[in-house]
């Protein structure tokens, strides 16, 4: 049995090698890695000359359960999915010249939710989990504690201060991510109001899908999944009239969509609900769009009808060029939030392109803005509890197996593993032995430690990528809350404003020598 089991995981092992490119040749020589290390240093030496512009523009981009080993996974995909062996891919969010850490605890807890985390890198302040947009004096669920401990989004203090603001996100754009840049709600999963009880209701509590339209007026551009919490309850869907689960929610009659579309006829607002209607649109001829895209969450990439979804990349891009239009600059998040997904699901290939996926939209992002005064910051809202190991040698498929068997019970392991969730198989009182099935399959769950319906968030401190105006501000190891600030900060918006009062970027920013002149003769003749 034992050499029979070794025997399998080898010939795969080597099979799969031989497949794979070996690393280059050059790899050999020293003189290859001083020289790319002498690179890296001279191009390190350039960011001491900071960046300390005006930031017009501000993207966030957030890989909803995005933990560094996802990052690391995503880009060893990312490199074998062009023919290489990966690991020494570069990403686009690698490209960043700043790279900090954050803490992700909610106020309550110690492995976050993606509502609390949500509150703090959009709001600005550490919240319970389950609730977006309030304060931690918020009780989940409890309505009567909304009021008056509503905290508001970077989303907001841009539109009030004149810049285009837009979400573009892989999931309903209710949901718990996006929801925060314009809800005050003590229960994230109150989508329409028929997910709220009756009590909320009638103590005056709102849906989420509600408030999307009403909290923030004139949202310029939003974009994702959600389309049956803005329709009449049982009214059918545009894209699947036979499917009851797809069917509106609303008990309240409302149609939300025909109120924006009323709303916006005069004002160039154009709603699209498929990718073919998205693309067709000139963005110089449009100034609001309301995009819904699948009656709940967007499907996977992976099992993207390319010719019918758009992709998150091609949303992208159509928000950044009407947004881009404005003047005064703009404000954009976007969430890849079905990486999430696929972790909780125990499907890492899902969850592994749906990354790649976002990395190409930070990509074309870069293209079509300038980090001379666009802002970009790439993060998480938590992790997962999601790794691989196994020793696996250079180039092996990141979905492939460990090139080992278990000195434990002598069956073979893949390199992806998660430490709870569905992938916790017993067959016939023992571990399944994976050499037996297509570990490699799209939807093939991972194997568990530990059996769980859903796997668990991560509580590990994330990263957070950063480039353009005052990224530097983005160091060290910080709590959630603090990137809204910094953000703020390097856009000149919300509430610490006094350094945009000068006339000129130099004194916004940074004091002159003629200040620091002046500072030295004050405090000389103090002194």
């Amino acid at each position: 049995m034992k050499v029979t089991a070794l025997l399998i995981v080898c010939s795969a092992f080597i099979l799969g090698s031989l497949e794979k490119p070996l690393f280059p040749e050059q790899e050999k020589d020293p003189q290859f890695w001083n020289a790319w290390a002498q690179r890296t240093l001279k191009n390190a030496l350039t960011q001491q000359n900071l960046n300390r512009n005006r930031a017009k523009n501000l993207i966030l981009f957030l890989g909803d359960g995005m933990g560094v080993p996802t990052v690391t996974a995503a880009r060893i995909l990312k490199g074998q999915l062009n023919g290489q062996s990966g690991e020494e891919t570069v990403l686009e969010m690698d490209k960043f010249p700043f790279v900090s850490l954050a803490k992700t605890y909610n106020t309550n807890a110690q492995v976050p939710d993606s509502a609390g985390t949500a509150t703090a890198y959009l709001c600005g302040v550490k919240a319970n989990e389950g609730t977006v947009g309030v304060s931690a004096a918020a009780v989940r669920s409890q309505c009567n504690t909304t009021q008056g401990n509503e905290v508001t989004s970077i989303l907001k203090w841009a539109k009030d201060a004149g810049k285009s603001v837009g979400i573009v996100t892989t999931t309903r754009v209710n949901h718990a991510t996006p929801s925060a840049a314009y809800a005050h709600s003590v229960d994230r999963d109150w989508y329409s109001d028929n997910e709220m009880p009756p009590e909320a209701l009638q103590a005056g509590c709102k849906d989420i899908a509600r408030q999307l339209f009403e909290n923030i007026p004139n949202i310029d551009v939003i974009m994702g999944g959600g389309r049956k919490y803005m329709f009449p309850k049982n009214e059918s869907d545009v894209e699947y009239p036979n499917v009851a689960k797809h069917s509106g929610t609303r008990k309240d009659g409302r149609n939300l969509v025909q109120e924006w579309t009323d709303k916006m006829q005069n004002k160039k607002g154009h709603y699209v609900w498929n990718k073919n209607q998205l693309l067709s649109l000139n963005p110089n001829n449009v100034e609001y769009l309301l995009g819904l895209f699948e009656p709940g969450d967007l499907t996977y990439d992976l099992e993207r009808n390319k010719d019918t979804d758009p992709s998150l990349t091609e949303m992208v891009d159509v928000a950044i060029k009407i947004l881009r239009k404005n003047p005064n600059g703009f404000y954009l998040l976007v969430e890849g939030g079905r990486i999430d997904h696929g972790h909780h699901e125990g499907k890492a290939k899902q969850a592994l392109h749906e990354a790649v996926e976002m990395d190409r939209a930070i990509g074309r992002a870069d293209l079509l803005t300038s980090a001379h005064d666009t802002m970009t910051v790439v993060t998480a809202d938590h992790s997962h509890v999601f790794s691989f190991g196994g020793y696996t040698s250079r180039g092996n498929t990141i979905f492939g197996l460990a090139p080992m068997v278990s000195d434990i019970d002598q069956k073979p392991f893949t390199s992806i593993l998660y430490g709870n969730g569905p992938g916790y198989k017993i067959v016939n009182g023992a571990r399944e032995n994976v050499s037996h099935i297509d570990y490699q399959e799209n939807n093939y769950q991972a194997q568990a430690a530990v059996p769980l319906s859903m796997e668990t968030h991560g509580g590990e401190d994330v990263a957070v990528f950063a480039k353009g105006p005052l990224a530097h501000l983005l160091n060290g190891v910080n709590e959630q809350n603090y990137i809204p600030h910094v953000m703020a900060y390097a856009g000149c918006i919300g509430q610490n404003r006094d350094h945009c009062m000068s006339k000129s970027a130099a004194d916004r920013f940074h004091p002159t020598l003629a200040s620091v002149a002046a500072l030295v003769t004050i405090s000389r003749l103090v002194c």
